[in-house]
Order: C-alpha cells, then sequence, then structure tokens
C-alpha cells in the first residue's frame, strides 16, 4: 500500500531532495525536520542531539526516512571532522529511534540511511545482506549507525539503507568528471578493486519500494552490475571523449588524501549485491554503469 505521509530529514540533500519531489509528484504529503527556523508549513524544527523530539510530530506518518550525514566526500578526515562524521549520523538517529519508540504500536516505518562502506574491503568475497561487517573507519562507523536506528525496533520496522556512491554530478561524479575533463585519469590503485554504484533515480525508487513493501532489515542499494574501478573510469572517460592514462599509486592517494580515507573511498574492494532488492521484486530502471554513467552525466 503507498504512503501517504512520510517525514523525511536530510532534505536538503540529493537523495532528500529527490525522493521529497517523487513523492510530492505522487500526491504523498511529505514533512521535513530541520535544524533553522521552519521556513514553510510542511517544516518541522528538531534539535537531534541536544533535544527530545516530540514523538507527536512522527505521530500518525507511514514512514521516517533518516537522510542525515554529514559528507564523507569533505577531506581530509582530521580528528574533528571524523567525530562530525559520527556525530551527524548518530545524535540524529538515536534522537529519532527514541521518539518512534515512544509511539509504540503507533510507530511508523522507520527507513535509515547506512552506507555500503559497512562491508569493508573483501576482494574476491561476493557480500549480500547477510555478510558481516568490515573492520575499516567507515565500516565501523556504519555499524554503529545501524546499532542506533534498531533502537527502534521493538515499536517500528526497521529498514537499513546501505547506499553507495550516487552517480550523479553532485555525488561521486564530480570529482571524477573533473579530472577526466582534465586528462588526469586513470588506474587508482590496482584498479580492479569493485566499485559499488548506483543511479539517484534508482536510489529513489528503491526507497519508496521499500516504504511501499515494508521491508526491514539491511538492504543493499547497490547497481546489479559488478563494475572495477578501473571500468567506472574508462566508461567515464569514454562518454566523456577523455583518455584514461594516468596512474596513481595506493600509495600516493594515502599520502594525499590519509590512509583510512583513500582505503575506504577509493582503494575498497566491495562486491555487494542487491539481493533483498531482487527477491522483493525491485526491478532497476538503470542497471548497468553505462546507462547510469550516461543518466548521471545529463
Amino acid at each position: 500500500m503507498s504512503a501517504k505521509r512520510v517525514v523525511i530529514t536530510g532534505a536538503s540533500g540529493l537523495i532528500g531532495g529527490a525522493l521529497t519531489a517523487s513523492l510530492r509528484a505522487d500526491g504523498v504529503e511529505v514533512t521535513h525536520l530541520v535544524r533553522r527556523a521552519p521556513a514553510a508549513p510542511h517544516e518541522v524544527r528538531w534539535q537531534p542531539g541536544t533535544a527530545a523530539l516530540d514523538p507527536a510530530v512522527l505521530a500518525g506518518a507511514d514512514a521516517v526516512v533518516n537522510l542525515n550525514g554529514a559528507s564523507i566526500g569533505k577531506l581530509p578526515w582530521g580528528r574533528r571532522y571524523r567525530e562530525t562524521l559520527r556525530s551527524s549520523r548518530i545524535d540524529p538517529t538515536r534522537t529519532l529511534a527514541t521518539a518512534i519508540r515512544e509511539l509504540g504500536p503507533e510507530a511508523p516505518h522507520f527507513v535509515s540511511a547506512s552506507g555500503i562502506s559497512f562491508y569493508g574491503s573483501r576482494p574476491g568475497v561476493t557480500l549480500t545482506e547477510a555478510s558481516a561487517s568490515g573492520d575499516t573507519f567507515l565500516a565501523q562507523l556504519c555499524v554503529e549507525w545501524e546499532r542506533e536506528a534498531l533502537g527502534a525496533s521493538s515499536a517500528a520496522r526497521v529498514a537499513l539503507l546501505r547506499t553507495p556512491p550516487v552517480l550523479h554530478p553532485q555525488g561521486v561524479l564530480k570529482p571524477l568528471v573533473l579530472l577526466t575533463k582534465l586528462c588526469v585519469s586513470g588506474p587508482l590503485g590496482r584498479g580492479t578493486q569493485v566499485w559499488p554504484w548506483i543511479t539517484l533515480d534508482d536510489e529513489v525508487r528503491a526507497i519508496r519500494h521499500i516504504i511501499d513493501h515494508g521491508i526491514e532489515g539491511p538492504v543493499n542499494m547497490t547497481g546489479p552490475e559488478l563494475v572495477t574501478a578501473n571500468e567506472t573510469g574508462r566508461e567515464l572517460s569514454r562518454q566523456l571523449r577523455r583518455p584514461f592514462l594516468l596512474p596513481a599509486p595506493a600509495w600516493a592517494l594515502r599520502l594525499a588524501l590519509g590512509r583510512d580515507a583513500a582505503d575506504s573511498l577509493l582503494l575498497s574492494d566491495t562486491a555487494a549485491v542487491p539481493e533483498v532488492l531482487h527477491d522483493t521484486g525491485f526491478t532497476f530502471e538503470q542497471p548497468t554503469l553505462a546507462v547510469g554513467i550516461a543518466a548521471g552525466l545529463g
């Protein structure tokens, strides 16, 4: 059954904005939780980590979609920014889970963001939602993030969105397009590491599929085609008609970005497959890397 009202946090971000537009286009009432003074009737101010959220704000919603989290693409990850990465995920999720739990039997479906980084780097291993977590900084952050969301599970169904980099000019394509247009793109480290991906359209469609089907538990929000870093770079270079030649060895990436960031963002090998989406009847509209990049480039 389709939702009639959805509450979204992080609605000013790439995914939140697109999800809001998609829901409203189908007549769904959308409420945004914001950290500033409300500027429209559909906005409600909250202060995660500082003040409790009144459960009445969520009452009557079919789903609460939690998309909060500072960008992992902002580098370097110094000690202060690591804490920002953590608090921007943990505080909102804990606040929402507490309010949802207090609603008891009337609690809405809780659809909470996580990351495909949950699995860390696992060369040669096909990863489903049943696979164990990794040991990188981002993997352990995702473990903690998901644990906070599951705090609502005594009252509500909880879905965990393990999202990979999104193929969009405001997502992972932004730095890759710049490097490619400057003709300085090429293999990153080995280049054979598997890079999971999804398009913005399919990410939004998958979230709506999860809400409409009442899915709970972790969900790999990954495109069905497994591709390597080299295949991604070469396809982008082909579509932009630029060369793919200049290699960046792993040591140089770690020196420039820091070991944790380089290993988590560029060198990680994560062959995650969307088993739950497949098993629940979801169909990708942009199922291949070539189609995904073309869609991302507009």
